[in-house]
């Protein structure tokens, strides 16, 4: 078997990755739903068909020996860039589904801000249709959102694709939203989810010239979160939130930066009864203004990282569940494209190999629980997008899992990246643990450092309700 990487090949043998049916995992410590306790858990023809904390005795077929290690279901990142069509020079979906796998994510949400952007149905059926043959974990794709194509928007099917997602900020080609009018419509009449990037476009206009106006093009990095600032930034998610509150919308704000944003959302409901839920990311969470000064472009992004008083309210919105969702906005560019002035570089960053590792080391380090990473992570996601059968380790659901080992660790090298850009913010840290197995409904596709070869993803369902 020959698995392309990064313009490298690495040969497995096939009969240790042969894509079983049917396996047991023994003695694992589950981490799910709020608990932990040692369980066997078969799975069979792609689901999980048994749990149980006393052993599944008289076995005989392929088991794996998970003594010692972690199973938590598989993470669902509801927000990606995976370049395809028409930016394949920076990442596709087959590479960057394989460094999903290898980061203990098995399934992805991705953005429409493509070339040809995905605003229409025929657009969308063209992405599903080349996932269908290249991805190697779960997959669906958000309908792009512009201020010309409401019908179409009204035509999407809500129980096979994610949601709709809405620029409200500057954004590529034409999927800027900024028509009031627009806006109100799509929020008063959809039935889906939507998903909005919040950043006032006015407002980054105005701070762009003036710091122009200050340093030329010689901008520093540092500069990147005053020019995107928690005004910018809150100017837009409080119209979000306000259209939402005042329709009913179900809306999902993504990638909230700042300490004031923390305060539009509210954590007196359960999840499933939130229409308005909230996403922080892990670079948010992992670095801060600070960190300029050392990566300077590599974590140019947006919306900017902001200051360590706004981490700080991010952690803290986070744990007392204001914040619902984790992920990673992985967007990665060429290291040729970020090597440029700040003007030019453009903004974003390769994350899915690792975040699952990020958080766990931000447990390890006493900062969340580990019950809390997997909520976050794993849970929310599936309960605020309404996914079907994923998200949690129960029996009848497809078997997402990951096996974590708590004793081994990893090291992020140029070597070890699977994106097809070939770099990450993160190359020199050294992680606690390690993603030791990778199962996407039953299949494993990755173990012990390797990617199998196997091709285990589906489109994912959703619950029209």
């Amino acid at each position: 078997m020959k698995i392309e990487g990064r313009g490298r090949a690495i040969r497995l043998s096939r009969c240790i990755f042969v894509a079983m049916n049917t396996r047991l995992i023994r003695n694992a410590l589950l981490i799910n739903e709020g608990r932990e306790f040692i369980a066997d858990v078969l799975i069979e023809n792609g689901r999980i068909t048994r749990i149980e904390k006393d052993g599944i005795h008289n076995w005989n077929g392929d088991a794996i020996d998970a003594t010692g290690l972690w199973l938590i279901p598989g993470a669902i990142d509801d927000q990606v860039h995976f370049r395809e069509p028409g930016l394949t020079h920076k990442a596709d979906i087959a590479s960057e589904s394989r460094a999903a796998a290898a980061g203990g994510v098995t399934s992805f949400m991705e953005m429409p801000n493509v070339k040809p952007p995905s605003v229409s149905i025929e657009l969308l059926e063209e992405k599903y249709a080349i996932a269908a043959r290249n991805a190697t974990v779960n997959y669906s794709f958000y309908m792009g959102t512009t201020n010309e194509n409401y019908d179409e928007l009204m035509r999407v099917n809500p129980e096979t694709v994610c949601g709709i997602k809405i620029f409200m900020g500057s954004s590529t080609g034409n999927m800027l939203v900024d028509n009031h009018g627009v806006l109100e419509r799509i929020f008063s009449h959809t039935p889906m989810l939507i998903s909005t990037h919040c950043e006032d476009e006015a407002r980054i206009l105005q701070r762009t010239a003036e710091w122009t106006a200050r340093y030329g093009e010689d901008i520093p990095w540092e500069a990147h979160a005053e020019i995107r600032d928690a005004e910018a930034c809150h100017l837009s998610s409080s119209f979000a939130v306000e259209l939402a509150r005042k329709n009913k919308t179900r809306l999902n704000v993504l990638h909230i930066t700042t300490a004031i944003e923390t305060a539009l959302f509210g954590n007196t409901l359960p999840l499933d009864q939130k229409h308005i839920t909230s996403e922080v990311c892990v670079h948010h969470l992992w670095f801060n203004s600070a960190d300029y000064a050392r990566h300077g472009a590599d974590i140019k992004c947006n919306p900017a990282i902001k200051h360590r008083s706004d981490q700080e309210a991010l952690w803290k919105a986070l744990l007392d569940d204001r914040l619902d969702i984790i992920a990673t906005d992985h967007a990665p560019h060429t290291r040729d494209e970020k090597n440029g002035k700040y003007a030019q570089a453009p903004s974003g960053l390769p994350l899915i190999q690792h975040p699952v590792l990020m958080m766990f080391e931000a447990s390890r380090e006493g900062r969340i629980s580990r019950a809390k990473v997997v909520e976050k992570m794993c849970h929310n996601p599936a309960v605020s997008f309404r996914v079907r059968e994923r998200g949690f380790i129960r029996e009848g659901y497809w078997a997402d899992l990951v096996l974590i080992d708590p004793n081994a660790a990893t090291e992020v090298t140029r070597e070890s990246l699977l994106y097809k850009c070939g770099w990450s913010p993160l190359e020199g840290t050294r992680f606690s643990h390690r993603i030791h197995s990778t199962f996407v409904n039953g299949v494993n596709v990755w173990q012990n450092g390797m990617l199998s070869g196997e091709k285990g993803g589906m489109r994912l369902g959703f619950e029209a309700r």
